[in-house]
């Protein structure tokens, strides 16, 4: 029983993500979701800047504290292990469906194209790039990074797989793929306003930033594979073909 309440747990839990990654997706185009990046009434740009920095300080809090090492270590001796990946999927999906609920707009424009093609080009590389996410995630057990794999093991009772380390498509020519294609997703608009801008800047500084902790891990986790991996490949913008890109080695999540 108890494990068929942690499937059912996981499950609840990716469905909450995947939801809210397709509400996400809405939010920073404007796009047929009721609350958006630039919805509501502009008020003052000095409080709009603070509450919107201090949602984004929370949700980089939690997402990138709850992924280290350490906090998986002391966290599993409170709740069972099967479930800490997908606790970690649904409080960050919380944690983000407060930022999209609690967003205030700010006005002003960066840039915007009204032109067919400027929009084609704008929302065109917005889908590279949400579809480059989800292409990574797959490539690196997409069910295993949110948490699905976990407790569908745990309920047909086979034993936990070991962390592997592979480099397979995208990620024999940058080690971070998916990262890549969040940086499209955050700066790829037809229409930028300054609310977009703060989001998108903030979320790439944090993203320079949590990369640097979870190369640690990584080199922590397989040594000298990874550093090896690392001397190879470039982080984020591929400079021709890895001279690792016919060797299988492998990633985490």
């Amino acid at each position: 029983m108890q494990r068929i309440a942690q499937f059912a747990y996981g499950a609840l839990s990716y469905a909450i993500f995947f939801g809210t990654f397709l509400y996400t997706a809405g939010f920073l185009t404007n796009q047929v979701v009721p609350k958006s990046i630039d919805s509501g009434i502009p008020g003052s740009v000095g409080i709009a800047a603070a509450i919107n920095l201090g949602l984004l300080a929370l949700f980089a809090i939690q997402h990138s504290g709850m992924a280290r090492p350490a906090f998986k270590r002391a966290w599993t001796r409170i709740i069972p292990e099967p479930i800490e990946r997908a606790t970690y999927v649904l409080l960050s999906s919380i944690v983000l469906i407060a930022v999209i609920a609690f967003w205030q707009p700010i006005a002003g424009s960066v840039w915007h194209f009204d032109s067919f093609v400027g929009q084609a080009i704008g929302y065109g590389l917005f889908a590279l790039g949400l579809s480059t996410v989800l292409y990574s995630t797959m490539l690196i057990d997409h069910l295993e990074l949110f948490g699905l794999r976990q407790v569908f093991d745990e309920l047909m009772q086979r034993p936990a797989r070991d962390d592997d380390f592979v480099t397979p498509s995208l990620y024999r020519y940058v080690r971070h793929p998916l990262y890549v294609g969040w940086f499209i997703t955050l700066w790829a608009t037809p229409s930028m306003s300054m609310g977009h801008l703060l989001f998108a800047g903030v979320c790439t500084a944090y993203i320079l930033i949590a990369v640097r902790l979870e190369e640690r891990d990584l080199v922590d986790a397989f040594g000298k594979r990874y550093e090896d991996y690392q001397a190879s490949t470039p982080m984020f913008i591929p400079s021709g073909e890895s001279d690792r890109a016919n060797t299988p080695i492998a990633t985490t999540a």
